[in-house]
């Protein structure tokens, strides 16, 4: 578990470039729609929006330049992430979904499969792409192989000649209702299990594919859940991702690799609310002082300020593994999301405490902080999903230490 010879004061200058372009990004284009974007109704979707972030390389970020992609990695991929999630979150997760959905391509090492899809999302306009994992009766149980024999009802695959013929239904997917195409995760028909899962890249205008309707989340609201319907569809045999079966190590490998670029969203979510926090407590008086010079108002902005500079230097570590190993490695990722939705729930939770009465208006920001804070430990891993990853490999690996 040592740490590679990545220099966390100084980020490699082609990251450094996509960082900062990132956070142009988040500060004048998306900053000023946020409000707009988390009332709106529910099916409301900003394309504008992901076009302009299209414009600077997000759809594209994890893609090798060869495909026309910014091939910066998921170092890269995460210090965006952190930048446009410190101002919304949901709109990083657009394009932390099109990566994720990108995943499985990339982790193949297939030129053929990376060939057909990959220069998609080099295009004048914008492509996104989505990742179906979760069922309605598996979500935990498809990306634990100890449990995968215990889920049910999942998708299914049977090959019929030069196809294979997908029956099931999806939900929560993220970007679904929009996306070109969704990597998906079937069992094959009589392998249930572990040993049956095997991974598809479907394209979304297949004939049987159907869009469900939108979610109406709680938080993260500028980018869209939805499900997607499987009704026999023909997907071609070399759209195949691996070979039969290799789906359960596909989904861990992608899960650790997305683990470690959505802990940039959770530790900007969590670097907003600590700004927010210093921001408050410089200006506002009481008992004869600024909030900030209380003791007990001193700490817990310092608790804040250093977790955060924690959970960025967690998953800057992570990515770097990340992009250095493969597969993916487990531990770093999972603790990077651990402590990092952690701490943007925290630091959402002692902002609006610190806040008062403002923090709890809908047009503070803070309220909404809060919520988009609380849907982190949601998705790629539950607390209780990665403290099992951390605990197997505090055991597979102690003999390394």
């Amino acid at each position: 578990m040592s740490l590679s010879g990545l220099n966390f004061d100084v980020l490699p200058p082609e990251v450094q470039r996509f960082r900062d372009a990132a956070r142009a990004f988040a500060q004048d284009v998306v900053k000023p729609r946020v409000q707009h974007l988390d009332q709106a109704p529910a099916a409301h979707f900003d394309w504008q929006l992901v076009a302009q972030g299209h414009q600077i390389g997000l759809t594209r970020a994890a893609v090798p330049r060869e495909y026309g992609g910014a091939g910066v990695g998921m170092l890269g991929v995460a210090v965006a992430l952190e930048e446009v999630g410190a101002v919304c979150p949901g709109t990083a997760l657009i394009f932390g979904a099109t990566m994720l959905g990108q995943a499985p391509i990339l982790l193949s090492g297939d030129p053929r499969l990376q060939a057909r899809f990959l220069p998609l999302f080099s295009g004048d306009e914008p492509v996104l792409a989505c990742n179906a994992v979760t069922e309605e009766d598996a979500g935990c149980d498809l990306i634990i192989p100890s449990l995968a024999q215990h889920a049910q009802n999942v998708t299914t695959a049977r090959r019929d000649g030069d196809h294979y013929v997908l029956t099931g239904r999806k939900r929560f997917i993220t970007n679904a209702k929009f996306a070109a195409f969704a990597s998906v995760f079937a069992n094959m028909e009589g392998s249930p299990g572990a040993t049956g899962l095997t991974s598809f890249i479907v394209p979304l205008d297949l004939p049987g594919v159907v869009r469900g309707p939108v979610a109406d989340k709680m938080g993260y609201r500028a980018c869209l859940g939805s499900e997607l319907e499987f009704h026999d569809v023909r997907v071609p045999a070399e759209y195949m991702i691996g070979s039969e079966g290799e789906g359960m190590a596909i989904n861990m490998a992608q899960s650790n690799m997305a683990r470690a670029a959505v802990a940039g969203i959770s530790t900007g979510v969590a670097r907003s609310a600590l700004e927010q926090a210093v921001a408050w407590c410089g200006e506002r008086v009481q008992g004869g002082q600024h909030l900030r010079h209380h003791q007990f108002t001193a700490a817990k902005l310092a608790g804040m300020t250093t977790k955060v500079d924690a959970a960025r230097m967690l998953y800057l570590r992570a990515a770097d593994k990340v992009d250095n190993e493969l597969p993916p490695p487990v531990y770093e990722p999972a603790v990077a999301k651990l402590f990092a939705d952690r701490t943007a729930i925290e630091a959402a939770d002692t902002a609006l405490s610190l806040i008062g009465a403002r923090g709890y208006l809908r047009s503070y920001g803070v309220e909404k902080m809060m919520r988009d804070a609380l849907g982190t430990r949601i998705y790629e891993g539950t607390p209780e999903v990665l403290a099992l990853a951390i605990t197997d490999s505090l055991y597979a690996e102690k003999e390394e230490w």
